[in-house]
């Protein structure tokens, strides 16, 4: 039995390097997510009901629906989804994913990456820093709607010249690990992801004819918004470790979510099934005027990427990253070695320079996990927990392990082990 799961283990994370996002479109969710009807907001995390929902995340579920037009305030809204007027269903259930709240309805654009090495085509929510973080205000639902009526138009048509001239998309493998050699994590610090993708996409926007002032407006976007990249690294991590999952005897996690409640895993040779605990407290940094007192807990899809091998699993790369989640250069350190002790292999493509140019550890394994006692270690933001106020600050968390124990039972089970 051993010698099966070691080999499905090692063709799990052999699909994960192999694999090959690139960025080939960006369209409405309801065009290409599966699932997704009229009526439909995905969100982050595991399943979680309406009553259950944290602050920040009912928030950005009000303010979603405000931009869909469907409730013009926060009481028209909740009453939409307390008749039973709205479906709820997770991202991750729909082949997407979305930073913090992650809220994606009908309209929302989101971004199309294509896995080219196995075929398989995921989604990420665009970021912003207002609805992600539950705000509902009129600047929030702006920010959203430039997303629609500006900048996702623009990249669709910037791509769409890419793809006429021969091109696949844009190769986001690349990108993330030429960042991770120029101090980015690829989690809260994606500055530099954001800086070579733009690089990449300013020729297309410029010869797809844009306009000099909408042109001026993406530009600015860009240059103002260095999280930008995190969307892209997200869908690009979703992607690479769905070509991973339905791995018969595999005990590699392909996700790991939080939805402000629960923390939830999946495990490639476990199927869809989720695997779940209580979301934990962020600890870390806060902006002055706030504390632990005001946090929600842990939240967001992002952590597919410590899922895959950088976030946290990369903080070595990033000492910069420091000033914003707590801690010192050799904590940084310590935690990129130390994730190898729970992990299948070491990254061919994200390297560590610090650690003589040796790959992030990538491919968490459930038994390695339940056996040490080490759990993923993530860096984070932190939203406060009602809706409204926004981010608080960031830093560092762990998975509660009863969802990995809970995942390893479930396993022995099915597998007779």
């Amino acid at each position: 039995m051993k010698a099966k799961i070691e080999s499905a283990n090692a063709t799990a994370v052999q699909r994960v390097l192999a694999s090959k996002p690139h960025l080939v479109d960006v369209k409405p969710a309801i065009e290409v997510l599966p699932g997704m009807n009229k009526r439909s907001i995905f969100h982050a995390g595991p399943p979680i009901k309406w009553g259950s929902m944290c602050g920040p995340m009912k928030g950005a579920v009000v303010a979603n629906i405000i931009f869909e037009g469907w409730a013009s305030s926060w009481d028209g809204a909740v009453k939409l989804v307390e008749e039973g007027e709205v479906e709820l269903s997770p991202n991750h259930d729909h082949e997407a994913v979305g930073p913090m709240a992650g809220v994606i309805s009908p309209s929302l654009p989101v971004v199309v990456v294509k896995n080219e090495k196995f075929g398989n085509v995921n989604y990420g929510r665009v970021v912003e820093q207002k609805v992600q973080f539950g705000a509902f205000d009129e600047e929030a639902i702006q920010s959203l709607q430039f997303w629609k009526k500006v900048l996702a138009p623009a990249l669709a048509k910037a791509l769409g010249r890419l793809r006429s001239s021969g091109s696949i998309g844009i190769d986001l493998k690349s990108i993330m690990a030429r960042a991770l050699y120029m101090g980015d994590e690829l989690h809260n610090r994606p500055s530099a992801g954001t800086a070579l993708f733009a690089l990449s996409i300013l020729p297309s926007l410029i010869e797809s004819g844009e306009d000099k002032e909408r042109l001026s407006q993406i530009v600015r976007y860009f240059s103002g918004n260095e999280i930008f990249f995190l969307c892209l690294a997200m869908a690009a991590c979703k992607a690479t470790m769905n070509a991973a999952k339905d791995v018969e005897y595999s005990t590699l996690v392909t996700v790991m979510a939080r939805n402000g409640v629960d923390f939830g895993i999946k495990v490639s040779g476990l199927g869809n099934q989720w695997f779940t605990g209580p979301a934990g407290m962020v600890k870390g940094l806060y902006f002055p005027g706030y504390g632990t007192q005001d946090a929600n807990p842990d939240m967001g899809d992002s952590a597919i990427t410590e899922t895959t091998g950088v976030g946290a699993f990369a903080l070595a790369n990033s000492p910069a990253i420091l000033s914003l989640v707590g801690g010192t250069a050799e904590d940084a350190f310590n935690y990129t070695k130390q994730m190898r002790e729970i992990t299948t292999t070491l990254n061919d493509t994200f390297l560590v320079p610090i650690l003589d140019f040796e790959g992030t550890a990538t491919g968490i394994d459930i038994r390695k996990v339940v056996k040490t006692g080490i759990l993923p270690v993530i860096d984070t933001a932190i939203a406060h927990k009602d809706p409204g106020i926004g981010m608080i600050g960031a830093g560092m968390v762990n998975p509660p392990m009863e969802a990995f124990k809970s995942a390893l039972r479930e396993f022995a089970s099915k597998y007779k082990v």
